[in-house]
């Protein structure tokens, strides 16, 4: 096996052993990007002189025996999480050139374990859009499939992870993120509860929805990347004083005593049938582990892709106000007054599905309508909050499909944005109620596409799913199945 193939878990142990370094895992997983990027294009920047200084530093952290379970893995990092010192894009133009002054908190985090970052991977433009072809810098593939989309936003996080381009990786997930791209490349993807982990750092897009969480390889390595960002942070004024937890603690054989809630609006119409098969594949494999099953109800459940293509424009409308050819990001050199600045930096700085969203918000936000919309959009969230504590009341994890689809072909949906934005109808309800999700593969359609099985579960209930999660991986044994690239 090349070293590049490892998982966090794996490397680790070889680290620990002294039987490989970090300078040579980080070299050969430079090797396996000079071997396959121009096919897959996961990555807008690469970080390779410090990434190898970094690994250097690390060997002698461990020769000086101060081993963190991170110490010496190289890790690929979304492009929306700010790195000093390295370009942050958020796969947008209008930050082409922003290089941030300081570190999101999961970058501290990370860097204080001496772990060791690649790069900057892709991304749809401020994280809007469903399959990563929104991003101002070329589309990522997946690499199963060079013609399909590998999901999004965090789509270059997925492909990096599921193409051996990285150990593991951070993405971000606002409506399904992260979860999506993880089904679609066949990788493990968790989204934290809202206020789990920081999101100092994080370039906003929708600020009640996002949430930063790990993409990896398996579901031993999700655990050690949760371990390694989550905690309080008093520069995030949403962030929980919740305790963390040992997430490796709930790696444990055996589901006895757990029962797991199948959501019947998740299974209705347009729910392609291989998908439906592979899940449901996935949840009898609970049931052989120990687990319980009883069908729930989440009745608002249709009515969440309607609110959150409101709260999120309108509240991207807020935070993307601040990019306006003044104090940072894109300016146009030809403007003749404040306003015609203003216009032309952003008009030339943003891609269209970042200006419709805006257009979307900044109408729902406008005088006259927020009542009608925004307002009524957040009865509705509500709602599913509701929904949520009511299926919870019966059932300690829900267990759905992630995407209804398999990853479509790169440019199928360009004209048609209702549809890929219908493409979230499973992973939004769980960032309106701010619950943890997590993708774990569970199949592959005829066609040999990744299909993951979604894991929802109550609010800082991470160690359910990840517990759940480990035993549906342990039985499937297809995380170590790797797409023929190269």
């Amino acid at each position: 096996m090349k070293l590049s193939q490892l998982t966090i878990h794996e490397a680790s142990d070889l680290l620990t052993k002294g039987d490989i370094s970090s300078v040579e895992l980080t070299t050969d997983v430079f090797s396996r990007i000079d071997q396959i990027e121009d096919q897959v294009k996961a990555y807008i920047t690469q970080n390779r002189e410090p990434a190898l200084q970094q690994a250097e530093a690390a060997d002698q952290a461990r020769r000086d025996g101060e081993v963190a379970p991170l110490c010496g893995i190289p890790l690929a990092i979304k492009d929306v999480i700010c790195t000093k010192g390295l370009t942050t894009t958020a796969g947008s133009r209008i930050l082409e050139n922003f290089t941030p002054p300081y570190d999101a908190t999961v970058m501290e985090k990370l860097q204080a374990q001496g772990a060791v970052c690649l790069g900057k991977v892709s991304m749809d433009e401020f994280a809007m859009g469903s399959g990563n072809e929104n991003c101002a810098f070329g589309t990522p593939k997946n690499p199963w499939s060079l013609d399909h989309i590998c999901g999004g936003s965090s789509g270059g996080s997925a492909a990096a992870v599921a193409a051996d381009e990285c150990l593991a990786s951070l993405g971000s997930d606002t409506g399904g993120s992260i979860r999506q791209p993880a089904s679609h490349c066949g990788v493990v993807g968790i989204k934290p509860t809202y206020g789990r982990v920081s999101r100092f750092g994080l370039l906003a897009f929708a600020s009640s929805l996002d949430q930063i969480g790990p993409l990896s390889k398996d579901v031993t390595d999700a655990a050690l990347l949760l371990n390694g960002i989550c905690g309080h942070d008093p520069r995030d004024s949403t962030s929980a004083a919740q305790k963390s937890e040992d997430y490796l603690a709930a790696l444990q054989d055996g589901l006895s005593g757990l029962t797991v809630g199948i959501p019947q609006e998740y299974f209705g119409p347009g729910l392609n049938s291989e998908v439906e098969t592979a899940v449901r594949h996935g949840i009898d494999l609970l049931v052989e582990a120990g687990a319980t099953i009883k069908e729930v109800s989440l009745p608002h459940t249709e009515y969440g892709v309607a609110a959150y293509y409101i709260i999120a424009p309108a509240e991207a409308s807020s935070n993307l106000a601040r990019y306006d050819g003044v104090r940072y990001g894109h300016r146009n050199s030809d403007a003749d007054s404040l306003i015609d600045l203003y216009r032309r930096s952003r008009s030339e700085g943003f891609g269209d599905e970042v200006k419709r969203r805006i257009l979307i918000g900044t109408y729902a936000l406008s005088s006259g309508y927020y009542d009608a919309y925004y307002k009524k959009a957040s009865q509705v969230r509500t709602l599913i909050v509701n929904d949520y504590t009511e299926a919870f009341s019966q059932c300690d994890v829900l267990a759905s499909p992630v995407s209804p689809i398999p990853a479509w072909k790169i440019g199928e949906k360009a004209s048609d944005p209702l549809s890929v934005y219908l493409s979230d109808l499973l992973t939004i309800p769980a960032n309106l109620a701010g619950i943890p999700g997590m993708s774990v593969p569970c199949g592959f359609s005829s066609t040999g596409l990744p299909i993951g099985l979604q894991l929802q579960a109550g609010h800082f209930q991470e160690a359910t799913l990840i517990k759940t999660a480990y035993n549906l991986e342990q039985r499937l044994e297809i995380t170590n199945k790797k797409p023929a690239l190269g």
